[in-house]
Parts: C-alpha cells; sequence; structure tokens
C-alpha cells in the first residue's frame, strides 16, 4: 500500500512517476470508505484525485501556496498533508475541518468555507510575495467551474491580468468530458503551447522581430496574429482568459495524472499569470457518484456494497437508522408552496444562486420554467437582480443559504430595504452553526 506511506508531500515526492496512478486508485478507495462510514463532500474530492496528487508532487507546499475554492474539494489535500490517519474526524466535534483552515494545517494557505474567493487570495499572496522579493514561492488557486461564476472571482481575474503577478489559476471543470474527435489535436497543441522550448523560442524571436526595425515590427505583429487566430480557432473557450492578459493552456485531461503533472512541470516557472482548464468527473470513480453528481455531492453514510458497481444503480435499499418518522425539510414545504402560490399569481418569479435542489427551487423550475432563475454562484446578484423584477412589478422569491445571505448584506439593506423594494427572501438552513 502506497498510500499508507504517505505523511507529507515530501514522501510522495519519493515515489516514482510510474506509481502516481496506483496511489490514485487507493486514495480513491480510502475516500470511499470513508464516505461511506461518516458521510461528508464526496463527489468533489473524487473529482480532484489525480490533480490534487500532480500539484503536491510538483510543487513544494507548504512553501508555494495552494488556494482551494471551494474547500470541500481539498479532502484528497488534506489526506497527503499529515491528516490521513485522522481524517475519519472530518467534520465532527474537535476533529477535522469540513474545509480548508489555516489554524488546522500550514498546509492549508488560506480558510474556504465559501465559493469564487480563491483568485483574489492567491493574487494578494503572489504580490505580497513581490513586494518582499521572494521570487521563489509559487501561488496557485484552484477553482471549480462553478464558483467561477461569483462576481468576486472575475474580478480578480481581471485585477490579476493587470498585474503581471506570477500566478497560476487552475479552473477544475467537472461539467465538460474531452470530445474524442479533437482529443488528439488537444493533447498536440497542449505539448506545444507548455514547452518551455516553445516559450523560449517564442520569446526570444518576438524580441527579434522587435530590434529589427519596421519589417520586424511587421512579422512581430503578423506572428502575434497567427498565433492567436489559431489557439481562438480551437479554443473558442479561451477569449476570455485571453483578453485578461492570462496566458491559457488547456485543456487537459484531470484524471490523467502522469500528463497532469507533465504539463504543470512545464508551465510552473512561466512568468506572469497563467490558466490551466483541466477537465474532470465529478463523482469519478464511484459511478452512482457519477451518474447522480447531485445527490452524490455531499453524503450521509451509505454502504458501497448496495450499489452495483457497472450500473451505479442502487440494488438492496439503505436501511434508515433512524425509523422514526420526521417532518419534511423546510426547503419541501417552500418549494411545494411556491408552486401552489404561483398557480395563482403569475407575477411571482423564483430567484437562487445555484441551490436550486438545495432549496427545492427545482420543484417551481420544473413547473413554471420562464419565471425561474438560477443565476449561478453570485448572492449579490441575486439580491439586486430580485429588487429589479421587483422595481417591474413582479413578486420575487429570493432563495439563498442563510450563512450564503451574509455575501450580500450590503445588497439587502441598500437595494431592497432603503427603496422598500418587495423582494421575499427565503433564508433555508438557518440556525447556529
Amino acid at each position: 500500500m502506497l498510500l499508507e506511506k504517505i505523511h507529507t508531500p515530501k514522501d510522495l515526492k519519493k515515489l516514482d512517476l510510474n506509481q502516481l496512478p496506483q496511489l490514485c486508485e487507493e486514495i480513491r478507495s480510502f475516500l470511499i470508505k470513508n464516505a461511506a462510514k461518516n458521510g461528508g463532500h464526496f463527489g468533489s474530492s473524487l473529482g480532484v484525485v489525480e490533480l490534487t496528487v500532480a500539484l503536491h508532487y510538483v510543487f513544494e507546499a507548504p512553501e508555494d501556496r495552494i488556494v482551494w475554492d471551494v474547500g470541500h474539494q481539498a479532502y484528497v489535500h488534506k489526506i497527503l498533508t499529515g491528516r490521513q490517519t485522522n481524517f475519519h474526524t472530518n467534520r465532527k466535534k474537535d476533529g477535522l475541518s469540513g474545509f480548508t483552515k489555516r489554524s488546522e494545517s500550514e498546509y492549508d494557505a488560506f480558510i474556504a468555507g465559501h465559493a469564487s474567493v480563491s483568485i483574489s487570495a492567491a493574487l494578494g499572496m503572489a504580490t505580497a510575495s513581490r513586494v518582499k522579493k521572494d521570487n521563489a514561492r509559487k501561488h496557485i488557486a484552484v477553482i471549480g467551474d462553478g464558483s467561477l461564476t461569483g462576481g468576486i472571482a472575475f474580478e480578480g481575474l481581471n485585477n490579476a491580468g493587470d498585474s503581471k503577478a506570477d500566478l497560476l489559476v487552475i479552473l477544475n471543470d467537472n461539467q465538460i468530458s474531452i470530445d474524442p474527435n479533437v482529443g488528439a489535436l488537444t493533447k498536440t497543441l497542449v505539448d506545444l503551447s507548455t514547452s518551455p522550448s516553445f516559450n523560449y523560442v517564442r520569446s526570444h524571436l518576438k524580441s527579434w522581430l522587435k530590434s529589427h526595425g519596421n519589417l520586424g515590427k511587421d512579422l512581430d505583429k503578423t506572428a502575434e496574429n497567427f498565433e492567436k487566430s489559431f489557439k481562438n480557432l480551437i479554443f473558442s473557450n479561451s477569449n476570455l482568459f485571453e483578453s485578461l492578459n492570462f496566458r491559457y493552456f488547456g485543456p487537459l485531461n484531470g484524471h490523467d495524472v502522469l500528463r497532469t503533472v507533465k504539463i504543470l512541470q512545464d508551465i510552473k516557472n512561466y512568468p506572469g499569470p497563467k490558466i490551466l482548464h483541466a477537465l474532470t468527473v465529478k463523482g469519478k470513480g464511484f459511478v452512482p457518484a457519477e451518474n447522480e453528481q447531485i445527490k452524490w455531492h455531499a453524503t450521509s453514510g451509505f454502504d458501497p456494497k448496495h450499489y452495483n458497481a457497472e450500473t451505479g444503480k442502487l440494488e438492496k435499499k439503505e436501511i434508515s437508522k433512524n425509523l422514526k418518522k420526521t417532518p419534511p425539510k423546510y426547503q419541501e414545504v417552500f418549494g411545494k408552496t411556491l408552486v401552489e402560490l404561483g398557480g395563482k399569481n403569475k407575477k411571482i418569479v423564483g430567484i437562487t444562486p445555484a441551490m436550486p435542489s438545495g432549496s427545492s427551487l427545482n420543484i417551481f423550475m420544473e413547473k413554471f420554467p420562464e419565471r425561474s432563475f438560477d443565476v449561478g454562484i453570485a448572492e449579490q446578484h441575486a439580491v439586486t437582480f430580485s429588487a429589479g423584477l421587483a422595481c417591474e412589478g413582479l413578486v420575487p422569491f429570493c432563495n439563498l443559504y442563510s450563512t450564503f445571505a451574509q455575501r450580500a448584506y450590503d445588497q439587502i439593506i441598500h437595494d431592497v430595504c432603503i427603496e422598500k423594494t418587495p423582494v421575499r427572501f427565503c433564508l433555508d438552513r438557518a440556525g447556529l452553526v
């Protein structure tokens, strides 16, 4: 067993490169076993096994700063950084935090219990290193594609692109799989764009061309336009990042640990802001979680033997430990009641910041799709958007988790309360945490 020998990233680096796939499988089995007993955020961590192993194999944490966004995808990071033996205490009283936490470990560069903040935090750290003239330290922000919908993520990207900071943003994209028809071409282009030799020639060729007067300027412009046009033709989704002065690398199969290590080694010392687009599968390695990603995002205890290993279907019903009949959940009452009200009043609309199933607004969405709005992980926008709807006579029900409503206090006060804008807030999961 390789995993039993890994207590810190230094132990990980002792492994031969070809041993990493086996380690990844052992980590995945470890995660499934622990989630079955104790529950927790499950699917997200299964999806970043290879990516996390590659990060700690290439970079020098904790000296290099790795910022996770959101923290629940950092279970593998915790396992590799000295918390494997007490991982069974995860999310329990006096146990490990379910998220990254600076006071818990020197390897946790930043606290992450909510979304979209990693780029801003990592940029701050990179800027601090530059001010202190600590040019050796690397800074990495690992952000999920869902978190990229938050406004602060774009604010961070915009600032980072202008700052020329030594920052690597890894986009953990678990929504899109690789198209096999373009896989070979993608592999070739990523090899080219991340090659140290290519970037060396590219940089020095531009300098040489600029030193040769008008001819040099024309050739330089032609070469630059050709590169942009070629990349835009192949990767139209890279336009946003390139326009923000980020070098875009990818897309990369985030479950190929050997190739991920190679790419990270190639771009590790490339200067300035850069983004690596890694394609992953949420719930990778546990078929039920792959098939029903929303359901298995977080889970209570379960028995893996009850599920068909190939189809992922439940073959034997889980036996509830609590046979006592419980009342319906708040969100279920809300979802069904909103449908009832919506049938009587056509002005009623529902808004949620990326929590349709968790808030049961999905019930309303199925019945009234044209009056339902999922605005992404953007609570501030959700509130002001709702205020705009109310200004025009609609009746908005803005459904927020109470713990995430704190991100929109200013909008609640300024855009709703001061103007007495009739927005109905349904705050789910209120309580002492």
